[in-house]
């Protein structure tokens, strides 16, 4: 396949362009989180998530909102609320998670690291 430009930014391969989206240290653990229609809060992803610093998990989620995996709902009550929720493309990746899950704990298996 040729390489592809997408919004300023050079592609080699479809794979690079899906990681682009939802790779990085924090996206899938993001995506995990909200399977199976869960809807949270900032504070319930982020208690989720105990690593995650608050300024990473905004960045992480805005992104994942603008390519669409992630639905954000504001309710204008005070103090405001904000709870995160999967969108049908978002619903799609976790197909893709669960399958890297399951090979990165054979992996893990293999190379004697018990999960």
């Amino acid at each position: 396949m040729p390489e592809f430009l997408h919004h300023g930014k050079l592609y080699y391969n479809p794979v690079e362009f899906a990681m682009d989206r939802i790779g990085g240290t924090w996206k899938m653990p993001i995506l995990w989180r909200l399977k199976d229609g869960k809807v949270l809060r900032f504070s319930e992803l982020k208690k989720a998530i105990p690593k995650i610093t608050d300024k990473m998990l905004t960045t992480q989620l805005r992104e994942l909102e603008e390519y669409g995996f992630v639905q954000r709902k504001v309710f204008a009550i005070v103090p405001p609320r904000t709870e995160y929720s999967l969108t049908d493309r978002g619903q799609r990746a976790i197909q893709v998670i669960e399958f890297m899950r399951q090979y990165g704990l054979e992996l893990m298996r293999e190379e004697g690291i018990e999960s």
